[in-house]
């Protein structure tokens, strides 16, 4: 049985949240672009250019993840090395300019739901006096806390870290002993509970959390297998969390 925790880190995607697989290249998001860039680019290529960006971006998530202390990159310098490359100079200086508000337009889902027995785990946790915090990697974590804000699930935690705002990407420990920090538990009382393996749970053992729960989503199924990184239970989704917890 696991040591009661003291606080809850939780990660958004996979385990607050979740969203079919979006296309790279939303038609809103390419004629956003269009009008932005005044036709200076097709839409054609536009779309062709968020594909490719974010099969890129992705890479290069995985590339650094695989380093000792990854950090996120600014917005503007997405888009420009990942996107707009190519695009000619005044194009590429407009984009810059827009580069959060897109970086918003590119990371919201308009498909996102609240993953089942969340809210009730999540009252359950601040019903016992637990202190929450998100800690997520993300292009935009503005989208994300609009989301739970609209959902009404923002009141409770008392914190959210996103590594576009805070700076270190998981699995870098800093993530997660920031938020430690914010709701001022230690991080060997917390709980940190993600969906993957070389992020969530790495970030967690790199960190010392008290607990590394890996919740199934569907990148869960997808990641490459880890040997070395055994979470200290799995759950199917918040009502296993719930149950973990009641468990304590």
């Amino acid at each position: 049985m696991l040591r009661s925790p003291r606080a809850l880190l939780l990660d958004f995607g996979g385990v607050l949240a979740d969203a079919p697989p979006q296309p790279p290249a939303p038609p809103e998001l390419v004629r956003r672009l269009s009008r932005l860039v005044d036709g200076a680019v097709s839409e054609r290529q536009i779309a062709a250019d968020l594909t490719g960006g974010a099969r890129r971006y992705s890479a290069w998530r995985d590339d650094a993840g695989r380093t000792a202390d990854p950090v996120e990159l600014p917005h503007a310098r997405v888009w420009a090395e990942f996107v707009t490359a190519s695009w000619p100079r005044p194009a590429r200086d407009a984009v810059d300019r827009e580069a959060t508000p897109l970086s918003y337009a590119w990371t919201w889902r308009a498909d996102w739901a609240v993953r089942p027995g969340i809210p009730e785990a999540l009252g359950a946790a601040t019903g016992a006096g637990l202190p929450l915090a998100v800690v997520s990697n993300t292009l935009c974590g503005a989208a994300h806390r609009d989301f739970l804000a609209a959902e009404g699930l923002a009141g409770s935690f008392a914190a959210q870290f996103y590594s576009d705002e805070a700076g270190p990407r998981k699995p870098n420990p800093r993530l997660a002993l920031l938020a430690a920090e914010a709701v001022g538990v230690p991080i060997g009382d917390c709980w940190f509970v993600g969906d993957t393996l070389g992020r969530d749970v790495e970030c967690a053992r790199r960190a010392g959390a008290g607990a590394a729960i890996l919740m199934r989503s569907p990148r869960t199924d997808r990641e490459p297998p880890h040997p070395a990184l055994v979470p200290d239970a799995r759950v199917e989704d918040g009502h296993g969390l719930l149950a973990l917890l009641r468990q304590a």
